[in-house]
């Protein structure tokens, strides 16, 4: 069983990962519960920036160092140092960010009306297809809620902290960050706005993109907070709205579209998913949600269809696990890279 005196000893040479001074010397543990009979350990800790990728990033540490000690289960708070102690202990060095005026990348928001339409496929495959065309390429997966990026692109490693950055996964030529990243078992997210909206913008400023062409950025659903929070943090955003053949999805998808025109963003097109399924006995296309939701919602968005996405699995691959991501000679596959050329030659020509 763990005493205080021995959670202290293990914790106090951790470094808060913004001021990149131990625990012991900024005081940042405040106050240590141990319930003997359900060995159970429950830490407060201050830190420069809670409610931040870093903050996930200690906590998973902290988890692991108390649990290889003996704890059973440890419970964590995280609130913000005093501002004495972090100016104190701060350093002026910034890191540079993805949205300073001086950097070259282009924005592209994949946004749709409701859940369920595609969305993060369409974000996944035009990135791939991106990359493919010799694009330096990234994801942000802000789909806070409902994360999927690295689950369809078979990513199974985590970012990691170097100095004040973290360092992207990169899979198929594409790097990615994601609230899946930090997130321990597939656990729900229960924070509110607020924390949503700062652990974004850790993912634009605190992310080592490096030197990109493009960032896709997979939007959360609908015209909620979040959404709206990113509309604003963006200066300038091109963005795809995605819905599937039904009027009705196309009619829900329409809000996206003038949510973006009236944030001044670009609209780049339309993507139709689940548009059709071809069989492979016959050949014949079977239109099983509808036909013309696609074509209609450009109309009304005044932009045009960009693709027409079947319903089809990518090719089974025996080394390779990236459930959601279609091969390049996939017929569907060609689809996205026909997708990817238009949008070079819409933002290039």
């Amino acid at each position: 069983m763990l005493t205080k005196e021995q959670v202290v000893q293990l914790l106090n040479p951790i470094q808060d990962p913004h001021l990149h001074t131990s625990l012991q010397e900024t005081g940042g543990i405040e106050e240590i519960t141990i319930k003997e009979e359900k060995n159970h350990v429950s830490v407060k800790i201050n830190i420069a920036q809670p409610n931040t990728a870093e903050q996930m990033q200690l906590q998973q540490e902290i988890v692991n160092i108390l649990k290889s000690a003996g704890a059973a289960t440890v419970g964590l708070r995280f609130n913000q140092l005093s501002e004495d102690v972090i100016q104190q202990f701060s350093t002026t060095e910034e890191s540079d960010s993805i949205l300073d005026g001086n950097s070259k990348t282009t924005f592209i928001g994949i946004a749709s009306g409701k859940g369920g339409v595609g969305k993060s496929t369409v974000t996944v495959n035009l990135a791939t297809s991106l990359a493919r065309l010799g694009k330096k390429v990234g994801i942000i997966d802000a789909d806070i809620y409902g994360f999927s990026v690295p689950d369809m692109m078979g990513v199974e490693e985590r970012p990691v902290v170097r100095g004040e950055s973290i360092i992207p996964v990169e899979r198929f030529g594409v790097k990615v960050i994601s609230m899946g990243f930090f997130v321990e078992d597939n656990s729900p997210i229960i924070w509110r706005g607020p924390m949503l909206g700062k652990m974004l913008t850790s993912f634009f400023q605190e992310v080592e993109w490096g030197d990109l062409d493009y960032l896709l950025i997979d939007l959360p659903p609908g015209t909620g907070d979040v959404a709206l929070d990113l509309h604003s943090m963006l200066p300038s955003c091109k963005e795809i709205i995605v819905t599937t053949p039904h009027p009705t999805a196309a009619f829900v998808a329409a809000r996206a579209g003038q949510m973006a025109l009236k944030t001044e963003h670009e609209l780049l097109g339309v993507v139709e998913n689940m548009a059709y399924f071809e069989s492979n006995m016959t050949g014949q296309k079977e239109y099983v949600f509808g036909q013309g939701g696609g074509p209609k919602l450009a109309e009304q968005l005044d932009t045009e269809v960009l693709g027409q996405i079947p319903l089809q699995q990518p090719y089974e691959e025996e080394d390779i696990f990236a459930p959601g991501v279609y091969q390049a000679d996939h017929p569907t596959g060609q689809i996205f890279l026909n997708m990817a050329n238009k949008v070079v030659q819409k933002l290039e020509s």
